[in-house]
């Protein structure tokens, strides 16, 4: 198993219902697919605890937390302070997710908006990365991320992306990152596969978005870790290069962007 390229799951959620009373095997087999870190990411607030005290548990895991957009109208607003607080703890390594979702909650998109710019601000003052969540807000999102990042720089990635291209490559030119998920792999994801054909392959990560969209050949089924090399792999297609290549092309991208991440990981 030695022999297996190092990737990293820069996506999932752990603490969801699907895991439970799993953990222990879903973070064995990850590793044994050459999944050596894990980001789970917290999607409300007051969830925070619990999924802390899972990176704390496991080596391999790390974990970021935010206020996901289609959870915005039904929680507090978090705040800037609350946020840079929690970006103390040496396993909290990104700011989010947060977002834009006007397919499901256009009618929450003012308090979405609010909730976005207090994450922005709480990236810039930890300088830790924004883990952005998108769907049908294209324009809004892009004209948001690049006013702000006008007034002051962040980092930031695109996680799951399968918007359209001209916000890619408006997060592109921003110096933003792009992660591809299993939507990647589906037969009918040519358009998804040729924006991020697009993209400068060191701006591109792989991540699950376990326990939801499970990468050919487990589409339907619950998704996990250990596939996020099945997303790797059509990523190497996609890209023209081997997976080895690929592989330590996206471990050195999550490196630069999660640097916290990267330091915590050289000092185990």
């Amino acid at each position: 198993m030695t022999n297996i390229p190092a990737i990293t799951d820069s996506h999932c959620h752990l603490d969801f219902p699907d895991f439970e009373g799993e953990l222990d095997d879903v973070i064995a087999r990850a590793a044994e697919a050459g999944v050596t870190r894990m980001v789970t990411i917290c999607t409300r607030l007051k969830n925070e605890p619990t999924v802390r005290a899972i990176a704390e548990k496991y080596a391999p895991v790390f974990y970021a937390a935010g206020t996901h957009p289609m959870s915005a109208a039904e929680e507090p607003l978090a705040t800037v302070d609350e946020l840079v607080k929690l970006a103390e703890h040496p396993k909290f390594v990104g700011i989010g997710e947060t977002g834009l979702d006007y397919h499901y909650t256009a009618d929450s998109a003012e308090i979405q908006r609010q909730s976005l710019l207090v994450h922005i601000e709480a990236a810039r003052q930890t300088k830790l990365p924004l883990i952005i969540h998108a769907r049908a807000a294209d324009d809004d999102m892009a004209r948001i991320l690049a006013q702000e990042h006008a007034k002051g720089a962040y980092d930031c990635v695109m996680h799951c992306y399968c918007s359209g291209p001209e916000l890619a490559k408006t997060c592109v030119d921003l110096g933003f990152y792009l992660s591809m998920s299993g939507i990647a792999t589906f037969k009918k994801s040519q358009e998804v596969r040729d924006i991020f054909a697009a993209a400068p392959v060191d701006r591109v990560m792989v991540e699950t978005d376990s326990p939801y969209l499970a990468p050919t050949p487990y589409r339907g089924k619950r998704n996990e870790p250990a596939y996020t090399a099945h997303t790797a792999q059509v990523g190497a297609e996609v890209f023209g290069m081997d997976y080895a290549d690929f592989a330590a092309q996206t471990q050195a991208n999550f490196d630069r962007l999660f640097s916290k991440a990267a330091t915590k990981a050289e000092a185990a």
